[in-house]
């Protein structure tokens, strides 16, 4: 009876439409930034004391990189070099690897330090350390 009421993939339609909510939702801009899909990808933390961005750039030259601070926006750009021979030379049947040229943009919370930024870059992840102000810092306030 209930075959003919729900198609057979109803969980896998269910599924499809949540994803596609979820990244509505994922894609509108934020103070941190835009949602999955860029980039490079990023994870974003921070403590009490700093702000820590990762940037996943695997296979891009450290010097290729530019990060910038300016103004409380923080620009990560490079260009990732194509793996693949040339195009006219050869036929290709898959090419899923993004190539080209890229830039993500954060904003930074107000009580960054533009003056204590320190960026590294290790088994193609760049860790870019943003120092929070002295000020903004949580102290403990003596009731007398």
């Amino acid at each position: 009876m209930y075959r003919s009421l729900f198609s057979r993939d109803m969980f896998a339609e269910m599924d499809r439409l949540q994803r596609e909510m979820q990244q509505a939702f994922d894609l509108s801009p934020s103070i941190r930034g835009f949602g999955r899909g860029g980039f490079p990808a990023l994870n974003i933390g921070s403590t009490p004391q700093a702000i820590h961005i990762y940037a996943f750039a695997p296979g891009i030259d450290p010097s290729k990189l530019e990060v910038q601070l300016d103004r409380g926006l923080l620009t990560i750009a490079g260009t990732r070099e194509s793996s693949l021979p040339d195009k006219s030379a050869s036929t290709v049947h898959i090419d899923e690897r993004f190539a080209g040229s890229f830039r993500r943009v954060l904003t930074l919370p107000e009580d960054a330090d533009p003056e204590s930024v320190d960026a590294k870059y290790t088994d193609g992840v760049v860790h870019i350390t943003v120092q929070r102000r002295a000020s903004a810092q949580p102290r403990r306030i003596t009731v007398q």
